[in-house]
C-alpha cells in the first residue's frame, strides 16, 4: 500500500474521531476513547507477532458514502457510512457492522477494513454510529442500530439491495447488540416505531456475550457500577436489576424463526458466554448456524490480519450459504 493511502487512511480515521467529539462536546458528554486500534495494536503486538496492519486498498467502482444522517435525537444527527461494492460485482445483500468499544467507547471507523473487504465481495456494509452509554445508557443505543436497520431498508433501492437480504453483524460489545438486534427483531423491543421492520436475514457475532446471566459472563462483567462496562450500559448490576441483564441477552429472544446465526470466538470464553444455548436452540430448530473458534488470540481479533481477511472470507461463505438456502426455499 502507498503511503498516500495509509496516510488517507488515517486522516479518515482522525475525521471520524474529531466529529464525534465536537458532537459530544456540544452535548457536554466526556468522550472516552481508550479503545482504539491503535491502543489494541500496542498492547498486544508484544505478545502477538502475527499482527499487522491492515492494507486498505480499493478496486476500480467501489464507493463509499460518508456521514450520512439516519437519526436526529437528542438535539443531534447519528450518522453511518456506507461502503458499496462495484455495479457488476453487487450481489443485493447487505451487511450492517455494530462497532464495539465497551458501550462506552469506540468508532464506527475502526470497521472499515472489514467492510471495505466485504464490499470487495459484493456486499453493501453500512457502519452506523449509536449513542453510547456515556451519553444514554441501554435500551438507547439498541433502538439506534434498529432505527439504522429501518433507514437501510427504507433505501433499498437507492442502494440495489433486497430489503429483506440484510444481515447484522459487530464486534465484542456490537457483536452482543449485533445478535441481540437480531433474535429481538421479531418483536418491538427496540422498536422506535410501530410496524418498523428491522429483520435480519443472519446474524455475525464477533466475540460478543450472549447471555449476561450465565456464570461465566456474570464473573467478568458484573462488577460496581462504576468499574463495570456492562453495569454501566445496563443501568447497574446483575443483583440491582436482573430482569434487565436478561432482557438484554439475546439467548432470551431466540424463536424458531430465528435469524441464521455466525458466532466466531478468539478462544477466549467469557467474550462467546451463552453460544452453546444459541447454537442449540437453532440446531433443534434446523436454523443455519456456526461456531468457528481461533486457537487463543486478541479478543479484537477483526482489526488486524490475519484474522481480518479470515473473518472476512468466513462471513462471506456463511451469507454464501444463507443466500443459497434462501433461493432453495
Amino acid at each position: 500500500m502507498s503511503y498516500q493511502g495509509v496516510a488517507s487512511h488515517h486522516i479518515i480515521g482522525l475525521i471520524m474521531s474529531l466529529l464525534v467529539s465536537a458532537s459530544a462536546l456540544a452535548k457536554d458528554i466526556t468522550v472516552d476513547d481508550s479503545y482504539s486500534p491503535g491502543e489494541r495494536f500496542a498492547r498486544y503486538k508484544a505478545r502477538h507477532s502475527e499482527l499487522a496492519w491492515p492494507a486498505q486498498t480499493f478496486r476500480a467502482g467501489q464507493s463509499i458514502a460518508f456521514e450520512r444522517p439516519y437519526k436526529r435525537v437528542d438535539g443531534r444527527d447519528l450518522h453511518a457510512d456506507i461502503f458499496f461494492p462495484s455495479v457488476e460485482n453487487q450481489n443485493g445483500q447487505a451487511v450492517v457492522l455494530v462497532h464495539g468499544g465497551g458501550w462506552r467507547s469506540g468508532n464506527k471507523s475502526h470497521f472499515y477494513p472489514l467492510a471495505n473487504l466485504l464490499a470487495q465481495r459484493g456486499y453493501v456494509v453500512m457502519t452506523p454510529e449509536y449513542r453510547l452509554s456515556v451519553e444514554a445508557p441501554y435500551p438507547a443505543g439498541m433502538v439506534d442500530i434498529n432505527d439504522a436497520i429501518s433507514w437501510l431498508k427504507e433505501r433499498a433501492e437507492d442502494f440495489s439491495i433486497t430489503p429483506d437480504k440484510v444481515a447484522i453483524g459487530g464486534g465484542s460489545s456490537g457483536g452482543q447488540m449485533a445478535a441481540l438486534a437480531g433474535h429481538a427483531a421479531a418483536s418491538d423491543r427496540y422498536h422506535s416505531q410501530p410496524e418498523q421492520n428491522t429483520s435480519v436475514n443472519a446474524v455475525i457475532d464477533l466475540d460478543g456475550v450472549l447471555d449476561f446471566t450465565t456464570p461465566l459472563a456474570l464473573q467478568f462483567e458484573n462488577k460496581k457500577q462504576h468499574s463495570s462496562a456492562a453495569a454501566l450500559w445496563l443501568g447497574g448490576t446483575y443483583e440491582e436489576l436482573p430482569e434487565v441483564w436478561a432482557d438484554a441477552s439475546a439467548t432470551q429472544h431466540l424463536h424458531p424463526q430465528s435469524p441464521p446465526t455466525l458466532i466466531i470466538s478468539s478462544g477466549q470464553p467469557r467474550f462467546t458466554a451463552g453460544h452453546a444455548e444459541i447454537t442449540g436452540y437453532l440446531k433443534k430448530h434446523h436454523i443455519i448456524h456456526q461456531y468457528i473458534e481461533l486457537t487463543e488470540t486478541i479478543h479484537t481479533f477483526w482489526l488486524f490480519e490475519p484474522y481480518l481477511s479470515q473473518t472476512a472470507q468466513w462471513i462471506d461463505t456463511f451469507l454464501q450459504r444463507v443466500q443459497k438456502q434462501g433461493e432453495q426455499q
